[in-house]
């Protein structure tokens, strides 16, 4: 009897597992988010843990319980294969909530001052993580081309690769493939960069810091550069030859928030080498993170504030200070060159409406050695400005709609040699006006179609004006 009572609860301990993993099986057949299959995982564990509970306390009614009619009796023995069985059940549960992989949903957004895309690190509770962005387009040349050519290019495709070792510290990183191939060390022609490459220490809500390759927290687009969330298929021209963007250098700081309203981010980092500065700006002074010349520092600090009175409004500027001499030998003597960098910005962004605005202005002391040095008008000073509006006219026509439409209209005023050195002539066809049409379209968050006409207006001369098509994507 006793050996017929154990072969009928082997045969029933192995019908209670198997029914047990084909419920587990079934729970999670079709789950749809990391928190539903947390849900059941934990459902699983409870059920675990009461029949491990129960075996201990009273192992002949949990058995009893667990298979009607299947036994009447129970031993230790029988109870330890039962309780072996059980931790095989909940072995198999582990590997289970390990193994499957079900896609979270992302959500896009800026943190930290970094692009939407590139805070997907932030999101994750630990460990990898991968997103990107790329963008390509179509351009014609109109009017007095000289020897501008129409082009076809995939301007960019980018990597972030991030990495959360705990809840206070991460990488963060963006490698970006310009212009579809490397082009032999040409730049014109293509090149890998590292654009930022940071550790974050998250210490306190009001002071944390980051060091490495950063991104200098100067205007609206040189940190949230990704094409989803600028107009047009180029990058502001005030943002390119006024602010370096994308402008990047060795460094480290902190950042936080003094209020919920109130963000700051300050840096120190190497300072630009003034031998690169030209009659067209200061963006070939940047370092870049590649062997860049750390005889000066630069100090660069920023601050944002988002009133409440004004839902979407976002007011702030940021400054640069530095010398950028690099202790080198100009025309014989060692000069600073102090460099300085302001800059003002607002953005709104209220339902379908979108407007920003920004001004810079610039400095650059002993310009006039540097113009000697150079052969050419470096400007003592210089400024831009820009204000664009654009507006989604999607929701108007289609109440419900996802997707996104909005004509916009953007104004650039900029001069590199907003004041010529003593001694040196202006140079009127670096003063320009810019007027730019378009559309964008998103049919879906994560992928934008571009199209705009730019119309340039120099002081002196004539340039180009020209017609993009284009595309973008995030991940």
């Amino acid at each position: 009897m006793q050996r017929k009572n154990k072969l009928l609860l082997k045969k029933g301990v192995c019908l209670a597992t198997l029914l047990a993993l084909n419920a587990s099986a079934n729970a999670l057949e079709k789950p749809q988010s990391m928190e539903e299959m947390w849900k059941i995982i934990q459902a699983q564990q409870k059920q675990i843990d009461n029949m491990q509970s129960a075996l201990q306390a009273k192992p002949e009614q949990t058995v009893k319980a667990a298979i009607p009619e299947a036994v009447s009796k129970n031993n230790s023995g029988e109870v330890k294969t039962l309780a072996r069985k059980t931790d095989i059940l909940s072995q198999e549960v582990e590997k289970l909530r390990t193994n499957l992989a079900i896609p979270d949903e992302v959500k896009y957004k800026s943190a930290y001052g970094q692009g939407p895309a590139a805070s997907k690190v932030y999101q994750v509770g630990k460990g990898l993580s991968i997103g990107g962005y790329g963008e390509g387009m179509y351009q014609a040349n109109v009017g007095n081309k000289g020897d501008a050519k129409d082009t076809a290019d995939l301007e960019r495709a980018v990597l972030y690769i991030g990495y959360k070792f705990s809840d206070h510290i991460l990488f963060n990183s963006e490698i970006e493939f310009e212009h579809a191939t490397t082009g032999e060390g040409d730049e014109s022609k293509g090149e890998v960069s590292v654009e930022f490459a940071s550790l974050d220490f998250f210490l306190d809500p009001m002071a944390n810091a980051r060091a490495g390759l950063v991104l200098m927290p100067m205007g609206l687009v040189n940190r949230i550069h990704e094409p989803l969330f600028y107009f047009g298929n180029h990058r502001p021209e005030v943002e390119q030859r006024i602010i370096p963007s994308t402008w990047r250098e060795m460094g480290a700081g902190l950042f936080g928030a003094i209020t919920p309203n109130l963000t700051y981010t300050a840096y120190v980092v190497n300072g630009l080498d003034a031998t690169g500065f030209s009659s067209d700006g200061i963006r070939e002074g940047r370092g870049g993170g590649s062997n860049a010349k750390a005889e000066n520092f630069g100090y660069v600090a920023r601050m944002d504030y988002t009133p409440n009175l004004v839902p979407g409004l976002t007011v702030g500027g940021s400054a640069y200070v530095g010398n950028s001499g690099q202790n080198q030998a100009i025309l014989g003597q060692k000069a600073n060159f102090f460099t300085q960098l302001y800059e003002a910005h607002a953005q709104w962004q209220y339902r379908g409406l979108e407007f920003r605005a920004l001004g810079s202005w610039g400095h650059i002391g002993n310009a006039a050695l540097l113009s000697a040095y150079k052969e050419q008008t470096i400007g003592a000073e210089n400024f831009g400005w820009y204000t664009e509006l654009g507006y989604d006219v999607l929701p108007l026509l289609f109440h419900d709609t996802t997707q996104y439409l909005a004509p916009f209209f953007r104004y650039e005023r900029l001069d590199t040699i907003a004041k010529a050195p003593v001694g040196f002539a202006d140079d009127p066809t670096k003063d320009w006006q810019i007027f730019q049409v378009g559309l964008q379209y998103k049919p879906i968050a994560n992928v934008v179609l571009k199209a705009d006409y730019r119309n340039f207006v120099a002081k002196q001369g004539s340039l180009a004006d020209d017609f993009n098509l284009g595309f973008g994507f995030i991940f």
